[in-house]
């Protein structure tokens, strides 16, 4: 690592170096600016969460100023400049314990329970291996944009609130409703962004010629390197289930629609949803729920859910719990409709409508 770094990469000057350095030490000073930005960007965040409003999370996400000690982080890891790391680590420290302190409040404050998370929370605890690809592209994005002067670091740093602030807001929300293991997921998926952040930005100034000496470039690439490695088992782990899942669905739903006469024939499937358990390891069986229209005289019985939860189950090797969520299909006419008149209002109901052909 050493010898190619001193083969290929040729250093900066003295001056840009200490420039950098002294505008990244700017940006990551603990000052009012941050602490507002912090502060009304996670109350938004937790808001849209709870709302489960992708909107109003991009919105948090325009106004975090969380990107601005991680790029100090790495320069200082870089070239171990003391003053650097400790007020880079000191920003980033006090903008975590504000974020989960007050999204916590505002969970509290709500009061929501776990069991009715909406997607945009359930989506940011279960961390895998492509939130730890976004996390490095969105850090060398902008590291880029810093040694990049015609790059806007706003760009860069609504990269950087993605991957940062909603994770730390459900870390808050779920502690709230003492849900440890969603708090836990929220918090690796935190932990992986940030050393995928940092690693990258760490990265890409090494490749600007941003490094005091080889030998600390070195140690500090492979120290990030060997902590964000740490990660990889269990998201892995989490991607394969993930893409497993996609597989399962998508086997039921092709059994569904023909092997069998419930669903496509007797019924019309609108909507198609699979509930699985929060941890891979757990024996409960997964819920399949299927929201058909059918019709009045031949509606779904109890039986047919059992044939076809059997028939699943034997072609897939695995116990699913089956939920039909049946709406009776009608047929409305416009000649049947007719104002209504007060004593329907008031009292009993008048005799059923008739199209107006066969009245007298």
């Amino acid at each position: 690592m050493k010898t190619w770094i001193k083969d290929k990469i040729p250093r900066v000057s003295p001056e840009a170096l200490d420039k950098l350095r002294q505008e990244l030490l700017e940006e990551a000073k603990l000052e009012t600016n941050f602490l507002v930005l912090t502060f009304s960007s996670c109350i938004i965040a937790s808001l849209g969460l709870l709302m489960n409003s992708a909107a109003v999370i991009i919105g948090a996400m325009l106004i975090a100023p969380l990107m601005l000690p991680l790029r100090a982080l790495a320069l200082g890891a870089l070239d171990t400049n003391g003053k650097l790391l400790e007020t880079s680590l000191l920003t980033l420290s006090v903008g975590t314990l504000i974020s989960i302190l007050i999204s916590g409040l505002v969970g509290g404050l709500f009061g929501v329970p776990a069991t009715s998370f909406g997607g945009e929370i359930l989506a940011r605890t279960q961390p895998n291996l492509a939130d730890l690809g976004v996390a490095v592209m969105a850090g060398g994005i902008s590291g880029f944009a810093k040694i990049q002067r015609k790059i806007s670091d706003a760009l860069a740093g609504t990269a950087i609130s993605v991957a940062l602030m909603p994770p730390l807001c459900v870390v808050g929300i779920a502690l709230s409703q003492q849900d440890w293991q969603l708090s836990s997921g929220s918090f690796l998926l935190y932990l992986t962004n940030l050393l995928g952040i940092t690693l990258s930005s760490l990265f890409i100034f090494t490749l600007g010629g941003y490094y005091l000496n080889y030998s600390r470039t070195g140690k500090a690439l492979g120290g990030f390197f060997v902590m964000t490695g740490l990660l990889i088992f269990p998201l892995f782990i989490s991607f394969w289930n993930l893409i497993q899942e996609e597989r399962f669905e998508a086997d039921i739903k092709k059994i569904l629609q023909n092997q069998t006469i419930t669903v496509g024939q007797q019924t019309e499937l609108v909507k198609f949803e699979v509930q699985w358990p929060r941890v891979p390891w757990s024996k409960k069986r997964p819920t399949v729920f299927l929201t058909v229209q059918e019709n009045a005289d031949n509606p779904v019985t109890p039986n047919q859910v059992h044939l076809v939860e059997t028939l699943l189950e034997r072609s897939l090797g695995k116990k699913i719990k089956l939920v039909f969520l049946a709406s009776e299909l009608r047929e409305v006419r416009a000649e049947q409709e007719e104002e209504l008149s007060p004593y329907f209002l008031f009292d009993s109901l008048p005799p059923p409508l008739m199209p107006r052909n066969e009245r007298n």
